[in-house]
Parts: structure tokens; sequence; C-alpha cells
């Protein structure tokens, strides 16, 4: 491999991508096992695991996958001790773990609201806070957050994930901010719409053959003129993973096929 391929290369690296077990996290962690990277995820029950392994076999990744609660501090400084032990030092980390209750926020709970925010916005800073001391001994470490376009836009029945993904872009870049002296790159995805089995009753072709409605906004509002799929997350994934973004820090980076650009065609 010559120098300027090897700067894309994850050999030898260790990943951990939460919530790995299907969709995106699944998406990136395929790529960086493709990439050379050893990698590890996490999910909170043995049914989801067991899948997750037997889909990671079927795709020929010798994956290593975990139960842990990423909102739950100790389980996740247990989870990070024991991928140290079995894989070495994590250096990269994804914090893709994430819900979405579509809920107007008039009659969403409090409790659903903070459910929300407790696992796409404390649990990304709690896993990150745990890997941190490594990469800092290890002198370089990748941290990726999946920070959706709505850590930029706004749209009802989501108050919640707004407010969560809008903070998970502004801890991105405090933990550029705090740790790029140490070799750290913190950076963010934001998807698009994606076709992913979660949203695949958005797309389903309605009885008279029409396409169904949001299938029909996504695509009037997206200048590539389809839905997203997880296989467009894999480069950009590699990318920020790699060391040819060893100066890129802080910074979001939106696949949405060019939504946020466009103000929409005129009626």
């Amino acid at each position: 491999m010559d120098t300027f391929s090897k700067k894309f290369s994850l050999e030898g690296k260790v990943a951990l991508v939460t919530g790995g077990a299907y969709g995106i996290g699944f998406a990136i962690a395929e790529a960086y096992a493709k990439a050379g990277a050893k990698v590890a995820f996490n999910c909170r029950s043995e049914q989801h695991l067991a899948q997750a392994l037997a889909d990671y076999k079927a795709k020929g990744i010798d994956a290593r996958g975990y139960i842990a609660d990423v909102t739950d501090e100790s389980q996740v400084k247990t989870l990070v001790n024991t991928i140290e032990k079995e894989l070495g030092t994590i250096d990269i980390l994804v914090n893709n773990a994430g819900i979405i209750k579509r809920i107007p926020m008039e009659e969403m709970s409090v409790e659903d609201f903070r459910q929300v925010i407790d696992i796409d916005l404390n649990a990304p800073f709690i896993v990150s806070k745990a890997v941190i001391p490594g990469m800092k001994r290890k002198g370089h470490g990748k941290i990726i957050n999946i920070c959706s376009m709505m850590s930029e836009l706004g749209r009802e029945t989501v108050s919640a994930y707004a407010a969560a993904k809008g903070g998970l872009k502004m801890l991105t870049r405090n933990i550029c901010s705090e740790f790029g002296e140490h070799n750290i790159q913190c950076n963010g995805i934001g998807p698009g719409y994606i076709a992913t089995p979660q949203t695949a009753p958005l797309r389903e072709k309605q009885p008279d053959g029409s396409r169904h409605p949001f299938d029909r906004f996504i695509i009037s509002k997206t200048p590539a003129a389809r839905w997203g799929t997880p296989e467009d997350l894999m480069g950009p994934a590699v990318f920020l993973a790699s060391d040819a973004s060893d100066f890129v820090n802080g910074h979001i980076l939106y696949v949405d096929g060019g939504i946020l650009a466009y103000i929409g065609k005129q009626p």
C-alpha cells in the first residue's frame, strides 16, 4: 500500500460503534472492518446481540459484541475496559446509539423528553469521557458523533430529538476545543433521510400506486432526488476515522444529498 492510500487505511485500529447492531451503525462498522479495523459494538439485549453477530458473520466480519447501556456510566466503564483488554485501546469511537420519539411537543411527557436527551446526548458524553483517557495515553484518537440534520433544522413532533442533536453538535465542537492538543479529533456526521428498515413505512407505495406523502416530500426537498442509503455514509465515516482527517476537527459533515443547501422548488 502506497503512502497516500495508507492515510485512509484503518489497519490495526480498534473501533467502537455504539448501537452498531443494525442500520447506520452496522454500515459504519462494516466499512471500518473493510478498512482494516477491529470492530466492537454494543447492544442492550441478548436478542439483538445474537442477531447482530449473525449479521456480521454473514458479511464475513469478525466483530465483537457486548451488552451495555450507554446511558449507564458504570456499564460504559466496564465496556471500555473489556474492549481494551480484549482488542486494545480504542482508537475510534462512533456515538451512533440513539432514539427518536415523534410526538407533538404539547403532548410529549417530560419523561419521554428526558429519555431522548439521555440516550442521544448524555450517552455520547458518557462514552466519550470513558475513551478519551486511553486516546490521550496513545497520543491520538477519533470521535465521531452522529448528529443528524436536526442539529440544524427544526420540524414538528421532534422537539426532544432536535434539542439533543443540537446539543450533540456543540458537544462535538467542545471536545475538539478541549482535546485537540492531544491529537484527538472530534467530528460529526449529519445523515439526511436514509432508507433503512426503520424508515420503510414512510416509503411504502400507497394503495393507488402513488408514493407515500412523506416520501414525495423528501424527494422534493433533496437535490439528489432520492433517499440516502447506509452505504452513502461509509466513505465519510472512514475518512473521519482515518489519518487523512487529522487536521479536520470540530466539523459536522452533512451527508444529506444537498437538503441543507436547498430552499426547494418554486410552486
